[in-house]
């Protein structure tokens, strides 16, 4: 669908970091895109920002920060984008529209969040705004509350599926152990991830700590350029499809268990890229409960609904699976700073792509998809990555 292909990232350790902010954050992953693109500031057409912020800062205008962090891109043409945990994906789509407008020959997509200065209780209240308010909003466990209900309603319609929802847990925390910019570089264990605890309490309905992603600071940041440009590039990854399907946002008026928009944009992906889940060497997801991944198998089509627990008991989706899931972590372990998660995405995946993923590496990795949504299955994005040169 689009020519733009992706010729370099940058991307920080996601956790809590010492930069006090996204300014900071976004400053230290453009110059590593910059350098790992091996082109100048002054070659950049637009720069294309996200950031999900909400509360999490008192500065926005976010966009402009790129330039305060690297003054040579002070006259750059910027703008920030927000679709709730999809920022960052709307932001490439966004870049990627830019190339493909003949707008510009060069972009960069840059994706931030710091939220580890924010006190707990309001983080909650602030990732809350990425629901339907006017009906959500008193759910207690914040966020966490929602995908809870959900974990209950599919427990209720196919069975407990608590250990199948560990096993997702300790895959990718094993992941994460070979991720150099993982939040959570720990092996917890299927044990540890199955058993409620002091240190792994529930958090809200059957959702344990181990079900849930991290609360995390950091950046991640994409150049992108048209085919000519990237023809002299290092390196270059192209979209065999990218994708975005929304759904409706009241949980009320849709049954979520169903991930509709997110099958939708699966559905899409694969037609518009003339490929199968076969022909997929690996897929990044968005992981920010357990559940979530579960619905993701069967929203993509790996299993029929109330069938995703045979996919992870099967190891389908294990590193050494037929269709390794998350082998960077995923947003468990890897980390969720709001606006950098779909950027983050998509570098794990070409770094996969470009044999340069180091211990996370698939072997002879030659497609990947990619799967980041924002809010419960309302704004869903999918892409699918392959190596050009």
């Amino acid at each position: 669908m689009s020519d733009a292909q992706i010729i370099g990232w940058g991307h920080t350790v996601f956790g809590k970091s010492d930069q006090p902010d996204t300014e900071n954050l976004m400053a230290q992953a453009v110059a590593e895109a910059l350098e790992h693109a091996q082109i100048d500031a002054e070659e950049v057409d637009g720069i294309f920002v996200g950031v999900f912020n909400n509360g999490f800062s008192k500065q926005d205008f976010q966009a402009a920060l790129v330039a305060m962090g690297d003054a040579r891109f002070a006259h750059t043409p910027a703008t920030r984008f927000e679709n709730a945990c999809a920022t960052g994906s709307a932001a490439l789509h966004g870049a990627l529209d830019f190339i493909a407008a003949g707008r510009g020959r060069i972009a960069l997509v840059v994706g931030a969040e710091k939220m580890t200065a924010t006190p707990t209780a309001e983080v909650g209240d602030i990732l809350l705004t990425a629901c339907y308010r006017n009906e959500e909003a008193d759910v207690e466990g914040g966020f966490a509350g929602l995908f809870g209900k959900i974990a209950q309603s599919y427990f209720q319609q196919y069975g407990d599926r608590s250990e199948e929802l560990a096993m997702i847990a300790a895959k990718n925390h094993a992941n994460g152990m070979a991720n150099p910019y993982a939040h959570m570089r720990k092996d917890f264990g299927l044990e540890f991830c199955n058993t409620v605890s002091e240190k792994n309490p529930r958090v809200a309905g059957p959702l344990r700590r181990t079900d849930c992603s991290l609360v995390s600071d950091g950046a991640a940041v994409l150049v992108i350029a048209d085919p000519e440009t990237a023809a002299n590039a290092p390196r270059a990854i192209g979209f065999r499809a990218r994708v975005q399907a929304n759904d409706i946002m009241a949980l009320s008026r849709r049954d979520v268990l169903e991930f509709r928009g997110a099958r939708m944009a699966w559905t899409k992906a694969l037609e518009q890229s003339g490929l199968t889940l076969d022909d997929l060497s690996l897929v990044e997801t968005h992981d920010c409960f357990t559940i979530a991944e579960m619905l993701e198998y069967e929203a993509m089509g790996l299993a029929a609904p109330g069938q995703g627990h045979r996919i992870i008991r099967e190891g389908i989706t294990r590193k050494e699976g037929r269709l390794p899931v998350n082998p960077s972590g995923g947003l468990k372990s890897k980390g969720h700073p709001i606006g950098a998660t779909g950027v983050s995405m998509h570098v794990m995946a070409a770094m996969q792509l470009m044999a340069e993923a180091g211990e996370m590496q698939i072997p002879d990795a030659k497609l990947a998809g990619v799967f980041n949504m924002g809010g419960a299955a309302v704004a869903n994005y999918v892409s699918v990555l392959e190596r050009v040169k």
